[in-house]
């Protein structure tokens, strides 16, 4: 089932996404443009796993970490599928990373892994945008618009053996299958849960594979995962940008 966010003349609404239609416990809702999508979940927080592919340590000349290596992006960062991602006039190197992503559905900490499945509302997908020329993590990833996700949560995939792929203006740039994840979900989601609270509709994301390459203004960045389906964002020069995109808002 595709759990989606809308916005609609009536503000945003939740619920159920099938053939176009976003059925909720008041109606119906039809997507005429799927530029209506809002990030699907409100997080307190994004929780974002790097150097979890060994294709990715190579590349980026990276030690293997010995636990999950994470840091954080703020609820600022998100855009929605389809919403465009400005290029911040901070940075000349701009870069993309397709990432699975779980959506925390009730309160919890101190999980095992055996429990995780119980909390997980599902999954989706995260672009994890990042200014590489800038010192530190945080300034490098944790920017307005930094953070797609969507279209929708999925919560009927099993996260550890599907395939992705990224394109980059019909280029295939990423190719690759979560089994080749350093650790795996529930691994990643029990950690976190050791050091913070999850909170409903936090986001937690799993890393990416390989980075091949930077984006510019007019590039079109697609991330599929293989039943869960496709972000599409297109990258835009900063000044196209009129307004800030707001949870819950257009």
């Amino acid at each position: 089932m595709k759990l989606a966010r809308i916005a609609t003349d009536d503000g945003p609404v939740s619920g159920r996404y099938e053939d176009g239609v976003v059925h909720t416990d008041d109606g119906a809702y039809e997507v005429d443009d799927d530029r209506a999508f809002l990030p699907p979940c409100e997080p307190s927080a994004l929780y974002c796993v790097g150097r979890n592919y060994a294709a990715t340590l190579d590349q980026m000349e990276y030690d293997r970490p010995e636990e999950p290596d994470f840091f954080i992006k703020p609820p600022a960062s998100l855009l929605g599928h389809r919403d465009p991602i400005p290029y911040p006039e901070f940075t000349d190197e701009l870069t993309y990373a397709g990432e699975l992503a779980a959506v925390i559905d009730e309160p919890c900490r101190n999980l095992t892994e055996d429990e995780v499945s119980d909390v997980v509302r599902g999954y989706t997908i995260m672009n994890d945008v990042d200014a590489l020329d800038q010192q530190g993590r945080t300034a490098r990833k944790a920017f307005d618009g930094s953070g797609p996700l969507g279209p929708w949560i999925e919560t009927a995939v099993d996260p550890f053996e599907i395939e992705m792929w990224t394109d980059v203006a019909g280029e295939r740039r990423q190719e690759a299958g979560t089994e080749l994840m350093l650790f795996d979900p529930h691994e990643i989601v029990a950690y976190l849960s050791r050091r913070f609270t999850l909170q409903p509709g936090d986001v937690i994301a799993f890393g990416s594979p390989a980075n091949p390459g930077l984006v510019e203004p007019g590039d079109t960045v697609e991330i599929s995962y293989e039943g869960v389906g496709t972000l599409r964002n297109t990258v835009v020069d900063s000044s196209e940008r009129e307004t800030p995109t707001r949870i819950g808002r257009r």
